[in-house]
């Protein structure tokens, strides 16, 4: 199979899209962060604060990654391009297999970062959870009749 021209131009609009949505995770962490910081500024003494740090750097990292190796595969797009035109098209056909694993490897990444998340969202709800079967047995906060108090 040769490489044409228009086949790293495809992958331009897919990294673009992918890049948007590494950076809107990027902006949703940082927006959980300020929020924890506020929260420990509330309440330093918490533990659960200190679990979240750790988890919340951990993903930083991971997304910092991401977005690092999705402006790579779209350098060396570039690059496969500039070489097709020039005609080096061995060298162009190593570029683009260079853009297509750093593409993957932010995939791969993007994958970790999730299942990250997926346990530190599940964490929270299991602890809002306990908090709730603690405070009502079963549906008996829903049939409950609020009684008026006398004014006298």
């Amino acid at each position: 199979m040769e490489l044409q021209l228009s086949t790293p131009a495809l992958l331009f609009s897919a990294i673009t899209l992918l890049m948007l949505a590494f950076t809107n995770r990027f902006l949703a962490i940082a927006n959980l962060i300020r929020g924890l910081h506020k929260n420990y500024m509330d309440a330093p003494d918490q533990e659960m604060i200190v679990e979240q740090i750790h988890n919340l750097r951990k993903r930083l990292t991971l997304i910092k990654n991401m977005q690092l190796l999705g402006v790579f595969s779209f350098l060396l797009c570039i690059v496969c391009m500039y070489l097709l035109f020039q005609g080096f098209i061995e060298a162009a056909n190593w570029v683009f297999v260079g853009s297509m694993g750093s593409l993957l490897i932010a995939l791969g990444l993007s994958l970790v970062e999730i299942q990250i998340s997926t346990k530190a969202l599940n964490l929270e709800l299991k602890d809002m959870e306990e908090i709730f079967n603690k405070r009502s047995s079963g549906l008996d906060f829903i049939f409950k009749k609020e009684t008026k108090k006398d004014e006298n």
